[in-house]
Parts: C-alpha cells; structure tokens; sequence
C-alpha cells in the first residue's frame, strides 16, 4: 500500500496578522457560534466528561533534579488544551504553551502559545500556527458575546480591572459590541502599565471622551455599566478584587474573566449569574473539590460553591447559550444586575484558529512543511 506525502502549514505571528487575527467583530460572531455549538452539546474536550479545561503540568518547588524546572511562584505552567468543535468549524485541534512570570524579565510574554489543527479522522496536521494573538482575540471575544446579549442598552462607561493583554482584548471586544461607550476606568498595580495602559487605550479609540486611571475597587465599578476583571490571581480568594453590591449601579453588567469576589448572598438575592458553559464548570466542581472557588479563580466556581452550599440551586445559573437560543430570558429590566463568568475553552481557539487557517490558505499566506513524503515504518 502505498500512503500520500502530508504536507502541513506554518502561521507566523506576521501571517495570523494578515489572515485577520485580529479581527474583533469577526471574532466576536466566531466565538457566538461556539457558544451555540457548546449548548447544543456539538464538541468534545479533554477528560473522561469530554469538558476538561486541559491537562496541566506543574512543577515542584524542590527536586534532586538540577535540570527539572522548579515552582518559582506565580503562573510556573504547561498546558495541553484539546478540543474537537463542531458547527461550522468541525475540526479537531490543541493549544499548546508554557507559561511563566520570570519570561518578562527576558523581554517575553509570560506565556507562550501555539496552536496546531488536526484533521478529525486521520489526525495528520493541517496547520502550525503563533497562538498568542488568536488566544488574547478569543478571550476578548466571549466577554463581547456576552456584553451584546447582557450589557445595559445605553452603557456609556467600562471599568478595566488589569492592565494587560486580556484587558486590552476584552476592551476591544466591549467596544465593538457597545458603540456608545465614552468613558473607560482602569485599575492595575503598578504605575507604568496603567500609563501605557491609559495611552494605548487614548490612541486606539480616539473617540473616547474620558480615560483614566482609578486606585480603588469601589472607583472602578461606581458608575459604571459594564466591568471586566481581567487581573492575575492566585488561589487565595481573600486577596482578590472584592466588589461590594452598594457600589453597583443598576443594570450594570459585571464580566469575570479573571478572578474577583462578591457577597453571595448579595448575587442571590440581586443579581442574574450567567456562565459561557455551565459543564466547564461543573467539570471544574469534580475537577477541584468543594471549596473550588480559589483552586479555580474564575467567579463561576463560586456559583458552583454556592450550589453545594444550598444557597442557590444549578438552575439559578443560566448558560449564555440558553440565552442567545431563547430557552431562558436575558435582560428583563433596564436595572437587572448580570454577573457573567468567562472560563476559557480550546474549543474556542480551535474554532478562531479554523477561521484564519481558511483566511490565510485563501490568501496564500504561511509557509508549507512536510511531514513526509512516505511513512517510514510502513
């Protein structure tokens, strides 16, 4: 038998650039079509409940190994995320990346990401492709698909909790979904990445009436109509961002992309928990043993948390895609509170991924690279 040469393609940074990575809007509606796909149940993840987030590795704080890498203290990582999506996407495919805080200190981002598309019945490699842009894209995006079905209808003012990519995507994405914002708040840690925070924000959205930089939680979420927590954390929730319900204003959407906290008896009582995937979470409840909230950062487990603790029951959560096909209402009242919790699938960077892979094959972009011309151990 003979078997046929297998070719793949490489994405670059510059190539992903030009295939229209960063498209936003584009993003935006790709990224609705996962939510669809995930609540129709048409994909499959890692794990024996077919919704694991990835499999991470972690390493030690010591090891007799002088060459093993050591637990250095924040974010010291590798992820392999595999997802097959289905839709209009249908592939298979895996996000790679290391992570690591020290890498900032070498002129690096902390992470690193790769992102290789498969075909879903032979497995050969369709496409090699620089990740980090496609998975800061997708992040952004979900909040955007959440702030056009949840955000009041006139939000004026976004608060930014986390000066950094996430944060810049996630702007990006509540922009292109809200054309009436005029005002952005931030909040960050240091004084240099809030300049260069305020400054890039200034010159990419010059229509902006006001940008500025706040020192406090409770500045961030006064006034404002849609907030995005996209700040690093670690697993300790008594240092993450507390937000106090008497500083929220009515109708007021507040997104999780990364960690925050609120009073959960306060959410129960006057807000509408909504979640990008309610199996994500519950994968994450077996995942992470009750409390998961902390082991898992993001406010979803907190949900979860809340349902172990009897204060509210799973149907109190409403999966966005519930929303967007009409199964469960979405904004009743121009003062309904939305607390949306964001967790970050594979699918999401395999669907975005299909799209440029598409883009950049119509373009003749990338560069091709053979695995082989024939196997040969057969």
């Amino acid at each position: 038998m003979s078997y046929p040469k297998i070719e793949f393609l490489f994405l670059s940074e510059e190539d992903m650039i030009r295939a229209g990575v960063k498209n936003m809007p584009g993003c935006i509606e790709a990224m609705e079509e996962v939510v669809k796909c995930l609540n129709s149940g048409d994909y499959v993840m890692g794990g024996e409940n077919h919704n694991s987030h990835g499999s991470q590795v972690s390493f030690p704080k010591d090891s007799p190994f002088p060459n093993m890498p050591r637990d250095e203290g924040d974010d010291r990582r590798f992820m392999a995320m595999p997802a097959y999506i289905g839709g209009p996407f249908d592939l298979m495919g895996m996000k790679w990346y290391g992570s690591n805080m020290a890498n900032k200190a070498l002129g690096l981002p902390r992470s690193i990401l790769t992102v290789m598309l498969n075909d879903k019945n032979t497995g050969e490699p369709l496409c090699l492709m620089s990740a980090n842009l496609l998975s800061a894209y997708r992040t952004g995006a979900i909040p955007g698909v959440g702030a056009k079905y949840l955000a009041p209808k006139h939000a004026r003012v976004c608060g930014i909790c986390g000066p950094g990519v996430m944060g810049k995507s996630s702007l990006s994405a509540i922009v292109a979904t809200c054309p009436g914002i005029r005002e952005v708040k931030v909040k960050g840690r240091g004084k240099k990445s809030l300049e260069a925070f305020v400054e890039y924000v200034k010159k990419t959205y010059p229509h902006l009436e006001r940008v500025e930089a706040v020192e406090t939680v409770e500045e961030l979420i006064r006034d404002t109509d849609i907030a995005a927590f996209t700040n690093s954390g670690g697993t300790d929730p008594s240092t993450y961002p507390f937000v106090k319900g008497e500083w929220i204003k009515p109708g007021a959407l507040i997104i999780g992309v990364s960690c925050f906290d609120m009073d959960a008896e306060f959410m129960k009582a006057h807000t509408t928990l909504v979640v990008d995937n309610m199996q994500l979470y519950e994968a994450w409840a077996e995942e992470f043993p009750y409390p998961s909230f902390g082991a898992n950062n993001i406010i979803g487990s907190k949900f979860t948390d809340m349902v172990h603790d009897g204060v509210i029951t799973k149907d109190d959560i409403y999966d966005l895609g519930d929303i967007i096909y009409g199964k469960k209402p979405g904004r009743v009242s121009d003062d309904q509170i939305f607390i949306y919790s964001v967790g970050g699938m594979p699918v999401e960077d395999v669907a975005w991924g299909k799209v440029c892979y598409d883009r950049a094959r119509v373009l003749g972009l990338g560069t091709k690279l053979t695995l082989w011309n024939k196997p040969d151990l057969y």
